[in-house]
Order: C-alpha cells, then structure tokens, then sequence
C-alpha cells in the first residue's frame, strides 16, 4: 500500500491528467467538427487515425501527470512568494517551453509511426519542419496555453479551498447536509499573543506560515484533513474509523511536535523565538455540509466541535500539551507507547455533563 504522502501526490497529479486528455478530445472534435482538422493534418502530413488518436491521448495523460508532479515539487515552490496573476504567467511560462521541448521529442515520434518508417528517416523531419510552419503546430501551441492555464487555475482554487473539499464540491458529496462519526483536533499556539506583540504583525504572519507548513507532512501522514485556521490555531478532522485506524489522529499531535521540535534551530535564527502548541482530540456526531451563497464552503456543524474547543482550552489548567475525552481514548485501544494519566471528570464551560479527560505523552 503507497505512502499517505504518495497517495496525496497522486490525488493532486491525476485531475491535471485528466483536464489534459478531456481538452485534448474536445479540441479534436471540434477541429474535426469545423474541417479544420483534415486540412491542419494535410498541411502537418500526418493522417489521423485510431492508432495515432490512442497514442496522442497517452501522450496527452503522460504530459498532464508530468506537469501535475513539476507542479507539486519544483514550480510551484520557485514562484510561490509571488502575487497570484505574476506567479500564474511565469508557470505559464515555464510549462509552454517544457512542452515545447517534449513536442520536439514526441512528434517525430508520431510522425515516424504515420509513416513506418525510422524516426531517424528525413521524411520523418521534413514532416516535423513543415509542422512547425503550419496552421497546427499554432492550433497546438493554443491549445497547450489553454490547458496549461485551465489546470493551473483548478490548481489555485484547489490549493485555495483544499483539494480533497474541492472533490467534494464536484461529487455533491455533502451538497444535502449529513450526520457523520468525526475525530476533532483543536491545536493553538501557545503565548502567541506575547509572540505576536514581539514579532510585529508582519513578522508574526511570516513566522505563522512557517509554523503551519511544517505540520504539513504530519498531517498527510496520518491521514487527516484540515478543515480550517483560525488565526494561530489549526482545526485537523477525521472520519471516526480513519482516525482511529493506528491510533492515526493521535500519532498525528506527536507527529506534528516532533516536526516542529525539529525546526527550532531554524525558528530561533529567523525569529528569536521556539513555538509550540498545545491540543485537544474528541469525537463525536457532527452534520456535514454545503453552506452559502456568495462563498460556498463544506462546514460541520454540532456540539462535537464547541466541547473539542473547551477541552482544549483546559490544557493550561491541567499543565499538559495534550487532553484527550475519556469517549475517544476508549475507541483508540492504545499500544504501548503511551503514557496516559487519568484526570478525572470536569464541566465544561456551558455544559451540564462533565467530561472525562486524559493527558497523553509518549514513552522515552
């Protein structure tokens, strides 16, 4: 079974796939549609047929999933501190003179399977030379911009809202509202007001950016989902079974100490200062859905949530980074690796019914 990150990958790269090959058929039908295409094939010296159109799709997948994984590792970092129009024409860019260079390797490729005939055949080039002054190879260049820029724009919205909401959005999923079994997180920073005030508003931001990509891995590794920020604190979900499924939204917490424990050298040398955060886990029933007219959003709704928070505001009373409701611990059947101290029962802040709850640490 793959890796939650390489499952991730995968998610992000496979819809860049498919927006390559649903443009590429539309562009052939409407060519073939308007005449345009026989004439454009003439000019080029290539013959559409079943053979050519089932390697051109190919083609057309294995250029999506190419620059679906150029965006996730390399593009997307070398621009990402530019505003979005500068940062959407340089990867526009970018990618047109990529796939420049796989045209130049490709076509001759296609051209030598048209004719039978070795690519390193001067009919095979002298096709390639009349493609590159004809009507289609410009008809291809339009259309490379245009599907560059389609799948950069889904990108952007995706990376916006959240890729696995976007889906959501897309299936209707949640578009009438659903009671579901939910794991909450809630994770705040501690002294942020104190770190706040000595960073400034702008440097605070920057180091909050920081604070928040490097809990990234953690959470794709276990599977969690991130439903929103609230200024310097994280809200991380789960479905009830996922969440559970090797202790996963409490190895997550660890995960995400563990990553940014790691980066206190660099915390210290950019902003004087070591963040760190304390949480709260709880489940129970939430309703799950589509809400809003203006700005559409997929949001949970229930007394799960508002308990995961009071709970969470508890940890500096019971001096401890990690409180854990007694109704989660018993559905986590904990390995051995933790160390679990027992509370005791409190009230929480609005609520008739007191809460068990739990600090957990793992062992040394």
């Amino acid at each position: 079974m793959l890796a939650p990150k390489s499952q991730w990958i995968i998610r992000r790269t496979i819809p860049f796939s498919i927006i390559w090959v649903l443009t590429g058929a539309l562009f052939y039908v409407v060519e073939s549609a308007v005449g345009g295409n026989a004439t454009s094939q003439a000019e080029a010296g290539i013959h559409i047929d079943f053979k050519i159109l089932l390697f051109s799709m190919l083609a057309m997948m294995l250029a999506g999933f190419l620059v679906g994984l150029l965006e996730v590792f390399i593009v997307s970092k070398l621009f990402q501190e530019k505003k979005f129009l500068v940062r959407f024409l340089l990867k526009l860019v970018t990618y047109l003179l990529i796939l420049s260079v796989i045209i130049f390797i490709t076509y001759p490729i296609a051209a030598s399977i048209d004719l039978e005939t070795s690519i390193r055949s001067k009919a095979v080039w002298d096709k390639y030379f009349l493609f590159l002054s004809s009507p289609a190879h410009f008809s291809t260049m339009f259309q490379l911009l245009f599907t560059i820029g389609l799948c950069l724009f889904y990108d952007e919205i995706s990376s916006s809202i959240g890729h696995g909401v976007l889906a959501k959005f897309f299936t209707g999923k949640y578009h009438s509202p659903i009671e579901e079994e939910r794991i909450f997180m809630f994770a705040d920073m501690k002294s942020s007001t104190t770190i706040a005030e000595k960073l400034g508003h702008i440097r605070y931001f920057k180091m909050l950016k920081s604070y928040y990509d490097i809990f990234s891995d953690a959470i794709l590794k276990n599977h969690g989902e991130i439903y929103q920020y609230v200024g310097d604190e994280i809200v991380i979900t789960w479905p009830l079974k996922e969440g559970i499924r090797s202790q996963q939204c409490l190895q997550c917490f660890f995960d995400m100490k563990k990553s940014l424990q790691n980066k206190n050298a660099w915390f210290i040398n950019e902003f004087g200062i070591t963040p760190s955060f304390k949480a709260a886990l709880h489940h129970g029933k939430v309703t799950t859905g589509e809400i809003g007219k203006i700005k559409k959003d997929i949001i949970f709704t229930g007394d799960t949530l508002n308990a995961t928070a009071r709970i969470q505001s508890l940890c500096n009373t019971y001096q401890t980074d990690l409180l854990v409701s007694e109704i989660l611990l018993k559905k986590l059947n904990l390995s051995s690796n933790y160390l679990v101290a027992d509370l005791g029962k409190t009230a929480l802040r609005g609520k008739s019914q007191e809460v068990k709850l739990y600090s957990i640490s793992e062992k040394k």
